[in-house]
This record gives C-alpha cells, sequence and structure tokens, in this order.
C-alpha cells in the first residue's frame, strides 16, 4: 500500500534539493521568503499555516495544500479546524475547488492515521 505522505515529502526533499543545487540566487531568496513568512510574528505559526491552507485551496494548488496539512498536522491543529479552513477556502474559492478539498481530505486521513 503506498504512502502519500512518505512519497510527497520523499518527491518534495528531491526536487528541492535538485533546484537549489543550481545556486539561483532568485530562487534561493523566494525559499528564503517562503519560509521566513511562515514564522512566528504578529500571527503565530498555526494561523499563518491556516492561512496557508485556505491560500493554497483557492489557487488549487494540491502540492501546496500537501505542505500546509502537514505543517498544520505537526503544530498540533484539530481535524475540526482543519475542516473549517477547508471550508472557508471553498466557500471563497467556489465549487472548481471540490477536487482540491477531496484531496485534502485524503491527505489529512493519512497524516492521521500515521499520527493521530
Amino acid at each position: 500500500m503506498s504512502d502519500p505522505v512518505k512519497e510527497f515529502n520523499d518527491y518534495r526533499t528531491r526536487m528541492n534539493e535538485r533546484i537549489l543545487s543550481d545556486d539561483n540566487k532568485i530562487i534561493k531568496r523566494i525559499f528564503n521568503l517562503d519560509t521566513n513568512a511562515y514564522m512566528p510574528g504578529a500571527l503565530d505559526v498555526k494561523t499563518k499555516e491556516l492561512l496557508g491552507l485556505v491560500a493554497s485551496a483557492v489557487l488549487r494548488c494540491d502540492d501546496c495544500i500537501s505542505y500546509h496539512l502537514e505543517t498544520c498536522h505537526k503544530e498540533g491543529v484539530s481535524a475540526a479546524e482543519v475542516k473549517e479552513t477547508l471550508a472557508i477556502a471553498t466557500l471563497v474559492g467556489g465549487t472548481i475547488v471540490i477536487p482540491h478539498l477531496r484531496r485534502a481530505y485524503e491527505f489529512w486521513d493519512a497524516l492521521e492515521s500515521k499520527n493521530p
């Protein structure tokens, strides 16, 4: 049986290493900006990750949704909080978000089954 969380993380790690090995200053700065944007500030990490989840769903980026779901899980976000956040994203993004909502639920379930 496949492990979608492991597959996602293995691919992401491998490709990030490949991309960063090109030593492109612009790409490195974008990666750094993304990392720093989600550090604690006026908003805590949990809130920022939930905001990132909404934006990712509305923009229909499955990789981003998975990333934010995993980080939310690590930050102790509850299933109820994730589901309410995804409901808001679906409301804002419209019915075109529903296929991404399905994959988000599937990924969250995989996270929960690994480490509830």
